[in-house]
């Protein structure tokens, strides 16, 4: 017979919980920044996101990995472009409304390197 370990609760630093929900962790609240989170936390956080969360969600600040997928870019791109700053969704619309020049040519380089690295994985 095997006696049943306690299970030991799994945790992780705030940075690294904020990179999961996709939220800029400066932007979270004062207890969130201070904390660790567990992994059932966080699947709470996802399953079930409070206020504070949708609202982040919805109307930022993002973090760069979302201000390049909102604008169909990649982060390389953004940061060519000079933008080093999180963006709120009002200022990513108001870039999609623009269109600069260097937004074209930037999603034309995410196009073309999505079409080859298909090409290379149908090889």
């Amino acid at each position: 017979m095997t006696s049943s370990k306690p299970k030991n609760v799994q945790t992780m630093k705030p940075e690294t919980a904020a990179k999961k929900l996709d939220v800029l962790l400066s932007a979270t609240p004062a207890e969130f920044q201070e904390g660790v989170v567990s992994r059932d936390e966080l699947n709470t956080l996802q399953s079930a996101p409070p206020a504070w969360l949708v609202e982040l969600r919805r109307n930022g600040p993002h973090p760069k990995q979302v201000v390049a997928a909102k604008l169909g870019v990649s982060i390389s791109g953004l940061i060519r472009s000079g933008i080093t700053e999180p963006l709120t969704t009002a200022e990513i619309d108001a870039l999609k409304a623009e269109n600069p020049a260097w937004l074209e040519r930037e999603r034309a380089v995410q196009k073309e390197a999505r079409k080859e690295a298909l090409r290379l994985k149908q090889r």
